[in-house]
């Protein structure tokens, strides 16, 4: 069976102690070596371009799409193929009345196994805006059936949706409530095939989100929407990244998502 591996991580803009950071995002993307990776809070200015500065050393090419402009810091969502970018797309999500800005980026990668649909999104943060986020989740598979038809390889979805499992919005994601509306069903890669444990990604554990005191749970996903009759699409495993210190400093604010996914025989 052929296999390739998608990844999502929120690399926290530039917060902290960004240069030692980056070395340690670099770091986990040596050992892992994720065929796609999507990410979040990636800034874009005129002299830093985050995407470029953890991608280029591995030979990555990255679509990158604005999801919000704070204080003049243009900060988005960024995918990072190994493969060919061959086409990519930004589509803007509902606030739901809220002053938050957020978006979906696109890429269709140029894989030996075919023409791979990528897409990187994140979420409403606040604890109680899960009504906002059940309105994201139906504009995102909605641009994903737009963009990535039932009959083409299985589209990836990955990103910081800021809810847990049991949530309606990623209950939604799972096929297990139409939201009022029609069903969907994209696997929930570490739910499927993790290794049981809660898979916490926001945790008390590392020192960039601790003091924040919010609960400890998984809200970083990589789903995909398979298998489907050729056994594309199916994640036969999966585990927490960037979860450990790199020379004493952790690599963002979160920890991140690897799956390992069928690509057919």
């Amino acid at each position: 069976m052929r296999t390739f591996r998608a990844a999502t991580l929120n690399i926290w803009s530039r917060f902290g102690p960004w240069e030692e950071r980056l070395v340690a995002i670099r770091a986990g993307l040596r050992e892992l070596a994720p065929d796609v990776i999507g990410m979040q809070e990636v800034l874009r200015l005129p002299d830093l371009d985050q995407a470029a500065l953890v991608g280029a050393a591995f030979g990555y090419e990255s679509a990158w799409g604005m999801s919000s402009e704070n204080h003049g810091f243009p900060t988005g969502n960024a995918i990072l193929s190994r493969w060919p970018i061959t086409r990519s797309e930004v589509i803007p999500l509902p606030d739901g009345g809220s002053d938050e800005q957020r978006s979906i980026v696109f890429a269709e990668l140029a894989s030996p196994y075919g023409k791979i649909p990528v897409f990187c999104t994140h979420l409403n943060w606040k604890l109680h805006h899960g009504h906002i986020r059940q309105l994201q989740v139906r504009a995102l598979t909605d641009a994903v059936a737009r963009l990535a038809p039932i009959d083409g390889f299985p589209p990836v979805v990955v990103g910081d949706f800021n809810a847990e499992p049991d949530s309606d919005e990623i209950r939604f994601m799972r096929g297990l409530t139409g939201l009022g509306g029609p069903c969907v069903y994209f696997a929930d890669s570490f739910g499927v095939a993790g290794d049981g444990s809660p898979g916490t990604t926001f945790s008390k554990r590392n020192p960039y989100a601790g003091p924040l005191r919010e609960p400890e749970r998984r809200i970083d996903y990589v789903f995909v929407r398979g298998p489907d009759d050729a056994q594309r699409g199916e994640p036969i495993s999966a585990s927490v990244c960037f979860d450990q210190a790199y020379e004493g400093t952790f690599p963002t604010d979160h920890f991140g998502v690897i799956a390992t996914i069928t690509a057919g025989r």
